[in-house]
């Protein structure tokens, strides 16, 4: 039976190419939801939980976040108090396509290619200044046309400057594109995530990449930022935290499904990657996401 399904939302872009939105809380935006778009998204005010894929964590005023295409996200303010605010989300939501093209008549703007990869998995601006983030925010809001555009081209600039970027969500890890040594990585990447119950060593990895051992773990992490074992867990884990969304499956079962041996094994790289039980996760998720789905199907 499905748990949570992300309300799909399409974006009208025939008018503009970029879109901005703002809105308080409580909203009837403020829902588990996905698109096509990218979409970069300021918490103006308020902490609480922020849900972006898989990954569930705490959030404050001036987070700051980017999302990728088809990629679920929610941000839910701890309501204890049945707080109300006028102005809690400021957010701009733009597609591929258009990045692309300025990219391909402007090939400096590639640079924030492999930003835009990251976002796939959401994206956390860890130490981003919040009061220039609004500031850049409000220059969007403020005008129109190609100074619109002039302005969102600035912010995305100084947004792949910025050094401290998290990847949030497992489930969608950053895939290899393009370059010598990202094609045979690429080649292991697509192949773990379609067999990931199977069991790969890291020797038949590098076999397959045609590298030796050393060349292939070096290449390996260059590419996606992690080892290879760390990799392959990750995608596990990610697997188990969409069937521990979707379904109402026992969390034994769970873990066999995601390719884990044993129980104590699959709970210790959980805790270890999520930062709670997988129990603790799905409590989270229904009592957080699923009243607020109900609320606005």
């Amino acid at each position: 039976m499905s748990i949570i399904v992300p309300k799909l939302e399409v974006v009208d872009r025939t008018i503009r190419s970029i879109r901005y939105l703002e809105h308080g809380w409580p909203s009837e935006l403020c829902r588990w939801h996905s698109h096509e778009e990218y979409e970069l998204h300021l918490i103006v005010e308020s902490r609480g939980k922020a849900f972006v894929g898989d990954y569930i964590g705490e959030f404050e005023s001036g987070f700051l976040y980017l999302t990728g295409p088809n990629l679920p996200h929610n941000w839910i303010t701890d309501d204890d108090k049945s707080i109300t605010l006028s102005l809690r989300d400021m957010l701009v939501q733009f597609s591929h396509e258009s990045v692309e093209k300025l990219a391909s008549g402007f090939p400096e703007f590639a640079e924030v290619s492999k930003m835009l990869m990251m976002a796939k998995s959401g994206v956390l601006f860890e130490g981003f200044n919040a009061t220039f983030a609004r500031g850049h925010m409000e220059s969007i809001r403020d005008h129109q046309g190609p100074e619109r555009i002039l302005a969102f081209i600035r912010f995305l600039v100084r947004l792949n400057e910025h050094a401290e970027k998290r990847i949030l969500s497992v489930a969608k890890l950053v895939q290899p594109a393009g370059g010598s040594k990202h094609a045979p990585i690429g080649l292991v990447v697509d192949y773990i995530t379609t067999n990931f119950k199977e069991e790969f060593s890291l020797t038949q990895a590098a076999q397959m990449a045609n590298l030796t051992e050393a060349t292939f773990s070096r290449n390996f992490i260059t590419v996606t930022g992690h080892r290879f074992v760390e990799f392959l867990t990750r995608v596990r884990i990610g697997k188990a935290c969409g069937l521990l969304y979707s379904t109402d499956n026992m969390i034994m079962s769970i873990c066999f499904q995601a390719g884990f041996n044993n129980i104590a094994n699959f709970n210790r790289h959980f805790l270890k990657i999520k930062g709670m039980t997988p129990t603790a996760y799905r409590e989270t998720a229904r009592q957080d996401l699923f009243p607020v789905v109900e609320n606005n199907s």
